[in-house]
């Protein structure tokens, strides 16, 4: 535990000190779980977006991307649930006055459990070398079987309680686990009671004649309200899809582990329009396609699983998150949900308006039924950003800090370095970087030894350096340096744009999905 509380401490510094995440307003000490992404952030979260919705968007000929409004009219968040149903049972404790998710208390208590296997997996794969077979160990093992079956029972009754909303069970379990203030120990906890968490505001010149708005806590409502248009104006028949990313907000009770929780975050969601009767199928096909587009990342397979979900939310008949091995252990990256009709239907219900589908081939009127894919953007750059970041230790003994990033997400393409400031060397380079940046986000530095300065672009995950020296001048050649292997070759000034763009398209990522 205290090895993963190291590692996400490193994530946390490094991102501040080179330039990604920034504490927002923090001249003035800042705002509880607010980040500002800084110069190599922007560009590192805009290059994901760009996979997602080149995947999403450009690859497929029935999906279709929009931009819906932050502000939407209040009686949509009545239709979708959220003024009744979107909350998180909160729970204080007496002693710390701290405020906790009572359900995030006892998914942590859970995780807990699970880092007990773990560690039982762990010895016995030591003790038994070539010959450990996991998969019977884990089937066999009474303290693996006592665990799962453990934590099975707890998670199982939460889901239940919370699907009832019997708030007396849950603060029930919590007494039973014994569980405490993670900070304090102190067990004397308050009843559970619902919170709702969105946050409201006000439209309108004065306060008298102003209306009651909510800040969107989702981006999906803004395309349920547009499905008529985007249908009629797309000419699209079903199965088809909608697009888009967004800013989204929600008053979280406890926001915390840097981006991952926050209150004002970003989401990518697709709703894919469908016949009834069918909408199984495409999640389950959704499901292997979004696992793709992750595992295109090569960020290692063995950090993503699938967690199906026990408790459904109102709105569906299927639901399962893909989970992401963070620093902090395994969390919710990106769920897919069948939604069923529940959306259009209630649109449908409280607008007054007609929101169906003639289906030629069925030769009648509906109202679609709706899969879902939906990622948290800052959970994903959390989760691209920390398994990239790796201390190496090389031959000689030395040492370096590496943000090794899939190189179509890498905020600088390449770095331009003219060896020493003087001898025409600045003005070769010059030319170089001034040619590339039309093609490539580039990056031209002269100060410092070249070391320091291979250093530096290493720690931003920058792909290539290409280094301008006094043989350069005579035969229009440079060095390039690959930031992985940190091997080094002598290539014509000529070759760099198709040395780059090999390494750094997007195709090299969207071909692998």
């Amino acid at each position: 535990m205290a090895k993963q509380e190291d590692v996400f401490k490193k994530v946390v510094s490094h991102a501040k000190e080179y330039g990604f995440i920034f504490p927002s307003s923090e001249i003035y000490d800042g705002l509880s779980a607010i980040y500002d992404y800084g110069q190599n952030g922007a560009e590192l979260k805009n290059n994901i977006k760009q996979y997602w919705w080149k995947a999403m968007v450009q690859l497929n000929e029935n999906i279709v991307g929009i931009d819906s409004a932050i502000f939407m009219h209040p009686t949509i968040w009545k239709a979708s649930g959220h003024v009744d149903a979107f909350n998180d049972p909160l729970i204080d404790n007496k002693d710390s006055k701290k405020r906790f998710r009572a359900d995030v208390l006892v998914e942590d208590y859970c995780a807990k459990i699970e880092d007990k296997e773990n560690k039982e997996i762990e010895k016995a794969a030591k003790r038994f070398g070539d010959a450990f077979d996991k998969a019977q160990f884990e089937a066999t093992n009474p303290k693996i079987i006592e665990y799962r079956e453990k934590r099975a029972a707890i998670l199982s009754r939460l889901a239940k309680s919370l699907e009832k909303e019997d708030l007396a069970d849950v603060k029930a379990l919590i007494e039973e686990l014994e569980i405490a203030d993670p900070d304090t120990g102190s067990k004397n906890w308050t009843e559970v009671r619902q919170f709702n968490l969105m946050f409201g505001t006000k439209l309108g010149a004065s306060a008298d004649s102003a209306t009651d708005l909510y800040l969107r806590p989702e981006t999906a409502q803004g395309i349920f309200v547009n499905y008529l248009n985007v249908q009629k104006t797309s000419r699209h028949k079903l199965p088809f899809g909608i697009a888009q990313i967004g800013k989204a907000f929600r008053n979280e009770i406890v926001a915390r582990q840097f981006i991952f929780r926050m209150r004002e975050f970003e989401q990518m969601e697709m709703q894919y329009f469908v016949p009834p009767g069918t909408e199984l199928e495409f999640y389950e096909q959704w499901k292997k396609t979004r696992l793709n587009w992750h595992l295109a990342l090569g960020l290692g397979e063995d950090n993503y699983r699938f967690h199906d979900h026990e408790k459904l939310a109102h709105y569906a008949n299927a639901a399962a998150d893909i989970e992401f091995n963070f620093p902090f252990g395994f969390k919710e990256l990106e769920g897919i949900h069948s939604r069923t009709d529940f959306d259009l239907s209630a649109h449908e219900k409280f607008s007054g308006r007609k929101i169906q589908y003639f289906d030629p081939e069925r030769n009648e009127n509906y109202v679609p039924y709706v899969v879902e894919t939906s990622v948290g953007l800052d959970r994903l750059f959390l989760a691209i950003f920390s398994n990239s970041l790796k201390d190496e230790v090389l031959e000689d003994g030395s040492e370096r800090t590496v943000l090794s990033l899939p190189p179509a997400l890498a905020p600088v393409k390449a770095a331009i370095l003219p060896l020493v400031k003087k001898d025409g060397l600045p003005e070769f380079a010059d030319k170089i970087f001034n040619d590339l940046k039309f093609d490539f986000n580039v990056f031209y530095e002269e100060k410092d030894a070249i070391g320091k300065r291979y250093r530096r672009q290493d720690a931003i995950g920058t792909p290539f350096c290409i280094t301008v020296d006094h043989d350069s001048l005579n035969d229009n050649t440079v060095t390039i340096r690959y930031r992985d292997t940190m091997q080094q070759e002598r290539v014509p000034v000529s070759q760099l744009r198709r040395i780059i763009d090999e390494k750094v398209n997007f195709r090299t990522l969207l071909s692998k999905i």
